[in-house]
């Protein structure tokens, strides 16, 4: 059994991490380069950055941060935020990134999942996909631009597209539990990862280390990610891990980090 993985997601706005509630009220949780190291040190599995505003502003991912982050990281380091062509990808690669997320740009052009796969291979392409549920339904909605846009996709079938289309990992944010520390949206993660065969990151509403259990558990995800939580010291890497272990979970200790 593949070892499921614990990821802090590194949020970052005019060069700094924040982290808000239903991606709103943002607030900040420092310097994104420190921060980055530390859960390097501190046995995290990998590191996910984010530009969140790259996309509603039209401009691309800060290439320098990337460099200076890629510098002091030695765990699987995915960047993501306003990555719209190849030549951003091949950009972001360059600098030091083991694998691109594309959100925004994949549902406008779904053409460049299949090309940044076929150029640099699925593993490292990864679509992240934020869903609100649809009110009263057991269905959920995918929605572009930092969480500010609506469209007319299924959650579940765009998950299922890209995959075909050449995607190796899903981040699936529930836009819903984001910030919320009230659990991860299982009934998401479930059914997108039933419907795909490749790792799903589950995202939106860690709070306590059962949220992380029940991920794994009832949400059949092969990564937890987390923010606010861990940026504001509330649990750490090696807590949710030691829990997880107790648990039963299949993890790396947080000694071993993701150095394999």
């Amino acid at each position: 059994m593949l070892a499921k993985r614990i990821i802090p997601c590194l949020d970052v706005k005019d060069g700094r991490v924040v982290k808000g509630t239903n991606f709103v009220e943002l607030r900040d949780a420092g310097d994104p380069v420190e921060l980055a190291a530390e859960y390097d040190r501190s046995g995290a599995d990998e590191v996910v950055f984010l530009d969140i505003s790259a996309s509603r502003e039209g401009r691309s991912t800060l290439l320098e941060m990337v460099r200076r982050t890629a510098e002091k990281v030695f765990i699987p380091f995915t960047v993501g935020g306003g990555i719209g062509s190849v030549e951003d990808i091949r950009a972001i690669v360059k600098a030091g990134a083991d694998k691109i997320s594309v959100n925004t740009a994949a549902v406008k052009r779904p053409q460049l999942v299949s090309e940044g796969a076929e150029r640099f291979g699925s593993q490292c392409i990864v679509v992240a996909i934020d869903a609100r549920r649809v009110q009263g339904e057991n269905r959920w909605l995918v929605y572009t631009h930092g969480g500010s846009q609506a469209t007319e996709l299924d959650a579940v079938q765009w998950a299922k597209q890209v995959e075909t289309l050449g995607a190796g990992e899903i981040l699936l944010t529930s836009m819903d539990g984001d910030g919320t520390k009230d659990g991860y949206d299982n009934a998401l993660n479930s059914a997108v990862a039933e419907a795909v065969n490749i790792p799903v990151i589950a995202s939106g509403g860690a709070g306590k280390l059962e949220h992380f259990r029940d991920a794994f558990l009832d949400g059949q995800a092969d990564a937890a990610l987390a923010a606010s939580l861990f940026h504001f010291k509330e649990l750490t890497v090696k807590q949710v891990k030691d829990y997880l272990l107790a648990e039963g979970i299949a993890i790396r200790p947080a000694e071993q980090g993701g150095r394999i």
